[in-house]
């Protein structure tokens, strides 16, 4: 392996290099009044402006300085999606710091490492209970935090550590400070180098603890630059000022922070903050965005959705329901073998189902004016993206990791090849290879990362001798310019009989039933496969209510005779599409809701396999 160091943080003089916070602070001064952001304030939508965005990003970044945060200092935040998160993060990088998000979900023991890890001086809390993660914990516990800066006062005692600081108060700190230090913002923003390293987005950590990625100035800019490069991507233009997105995945992953941050500074697209996790599907409604990205769970979770509503919809729209859907995946199976164009039969069905049906139901999921949709992160049926292509929403399967700053492949307009995750960007076709020995696919190009955060022998372990990226994942081509995932390399699964399984590939069939929230497959080194299910508990909660099937807890819904005999249909189901070694020839219900807090799931709500097996290694053992 060649040995790969840490690029150093920048220390340039007078570059000038356009970051994503110059770039914010050119849309201030060439369209002050056009919108940036909305959020929503007791019950109304409000509306940021550029110059109020600015302004306040300039506020915050002299607050930074004022609590002495020097080039290359950590600054963190741990909150939901809101203003304040992008506030903080743009200011951050004007100062030429460094920002860390954290999940909302972060139990106490990943904020203590992350924060420590880090090596964090400054850190963002949301709320009390944000707050309190740090808090229950003596201050030695964080040697190096020296302020904690929190945006909701209720709840929040300031005598319990003099660390705490109100939002308001730090922003007020900025003004005077801005007022009696002109410029001093400017100059640091005027030395920024391509270089810089302005984010540390820390890996999932499925199989250890983890990794903070070092994100550069380069990187944010290319992969701005490379979408802007790639008219194909977004039905022939590029994102612009028209359009708008919800904001609701964790701006701490860069998927999101490249769709929603980098997309605004980039682009001008208008951010519209979710209100709460709980509230996606109403603010989605209200916002109804033209371009959408969500992680697969995302699109099962409409997908079930859907289906609630059409089992407790009224007698007629009941009876025009099932063919109603049965026409959606007849018309997206034709969308598919014509690679996402629109054959003159499948185009007259629609319009067919659009008048009755579609119109309404794509309005209702909040994608009435949605042009474009995105999906990555995770594994995706094929036909789940069947069913949305009948309905009308094209939804565009994407691949990338947080160490290429998620740029590597794409499914572009008329070139949609469901079951890949695309072909290169058209200006990185030879950046793009799958290894012809291990199988695995490897990008080279500048959006590869600086490298991971204190950490240089891992950082060495992620390259190849000639300099490219490892992703770790499987992948095979098809007709020569899209590319498959079979599976990432330790996943997997060769039997006692030495086959070779991905399990990621029939996890997705599985998780494509609406029943179905999780699924983990197994049988590394054992005779046959077999796997461990969660119930979707609001599906079939609504299923059992129907079936007149009381239940009191979710583990009593789980062990149902009649659930297991739905789910059994339901793998059955998937076994149909498989080769009989690949079958699942056992399953067992998983007894409760995986949690991320019980270290069963990641922060991005990944399986942590080898934690789920150990959790539930009874239930295994019983299947073999």
């Amino acid at each position: 392996m060649a040995v790969v160091t840490e690029k150093p943080i920048a220390q340039s003089s007078g570059s000038g290099y356009r970051t994503v916070a110059q770039r914010a602070q050119e849309w201030a001064t060439k369209a002050p009044t056009q919108v940036a952001m909305r959020d929503k304030e007791l019950g109304v939508w409000r509306e940021w402006t550029w110059e109020k965005t600015w302004d306040m990003v300039m506020e915050a970044a002299n607050g930074l300085l004022a609590l002495g945060v020097e080039v290359g200092d950590r600054v963190t935040i741990h909150s939901e999606d809101r203003p304040e998160w992008v506030i903080m993060d743009l200011a951050t990088v004007a100062v030429r710091g460094i920002t860390v998000g954290l999940y909302p979900t972060n139990p106490h023991a990943e904020v203590e490492y992350t924060l420590n890890d880090s090596g964090a001086c400054i850190h963002l809390a949301e709320d009390q209970e944000q707050a309190d993660k740090v808090l229950d914990l003596p201050a030695a516990a964080y040697p190096s935090v020296r302020k904690i800066i929190y945006i909701e006062p209720r709840g929040i005692r300031r005598q319990v550590d003099e660390r705490l600081m109100d939002w308001q108060d730090f922003l007020a700190l900025g003004r005077e400070y801005r007022q009696a230090n002109p410029g001093e913002v400017e100059a640091r923003m005027a030395n920024a180098g391509p270089d810089d390293v302005m984010t540390l987005v820390y890996t999932s950590g499925t199989t250890g603890p983890p990794k903070g990625a070092m994100l550069n100035n380069a990187n944010a800019d290319f992969s701005i630059e490379i979408i802007g490069g790639t008219p194909e991507r977004i039905r022939g233009h590029i994102p612009n000022t028209k359009d708008s997105v919800l904001t609701f995945l964790p701006l701490c992953h860069v998927a999101e922070r490249i769709f929603s941050t980098w997309h605004m500074v980039g682009f001008g697209v208008v951010l519209n903050f979710a209100e709460s996790i709980d509230t996606i599907s109403t603010n989605l409604r209200e916002i109804q965005p033209t371009l959408f990205f969500g992680v697969p769970r995302i699109w099962e979770k409409m997908h079930a959705t859907i289906m609630i509503k059409g089992q407790d919809a009224s007698p007629f729209k009941r009876l025009l329901f099932k063919p109603s859907m049965n026409l959606a995946r007849w018309i997206g199976h034709k969308r598919a073998e014509a690679a996402g164009g629109w054959p003159l039969t499948a185009r007259l069905a629609y319009w067919l189902g659009y008048v009755f049906v579609f119109r309404a139901m794509r309005e209702r999921l909040g994608l009435g004016k949605t042009r474009w949709a995105g999906t990555g992160a995770a594994p995706i049926a094929p036909e789940l993206l069947e069913f949305f292509l009948g309905i009308g929403v094209d939804v565009y399967e994407l691949y990338g990791m947080t160490e290429n700053t998620a740029v590597a492949t794409l499914n572009m307009v008329g070139r949609n090849r469901l079951g890949t995750v695309g072909e290169a960007y058209p200006s990185i076709k030879e950046s793009v290879r799958i290894d012809t020995e291990t199988g695995e696919i490897q990008t080279k190009h500048p959006g590869v990362f600086a490298g991971y955060w204190g950490k240089p022998d891992k950082t060495a372990e992620t390259f190849t001798e000639d300099g490219w990226l490892m992703t770790g994942d499987v992948g095979e081509w098809v007709d020569d310019t899209h590319i498959k995932i079979v599976d990432r390399i330790k996943h997997i699964i060769i039997t006692a009989g030495g086959k070779n399984i991905s399990p990621s590939e029939i996890e997705s069939s599985l998780k494509s039933s609406p029943f179905i929230n999780e699924a983990m497959v197994i049988g590394d080194r054992r005779k046959y496969l077999t796997a461990l299910i969660a119930i979707e508990l609001e599906t079939v909660g609504n299923w059992a209510t129907r079936e007149n099937l009381s239940y009191t807890t979710y583990r009593d819904l789980s062990e149902k005779p009649e659930v297991i005999a739905l789910i059994e249909a339901e793998v059955e189901r998937t076994n149909e599409k498989f080769a009989r070694v690949e079958g699942v020839k056992k399953f067992r219900m998983i007894p409760k809701e995986l949690d991320h807090e019980d270290g069963e799931l990641t922060a991005t709500q990944k399986l942590k396999r080898s934690a789920v097996e150990d959790a539930f290694r009874d239930l295994v053992e019983e299947m073999y």
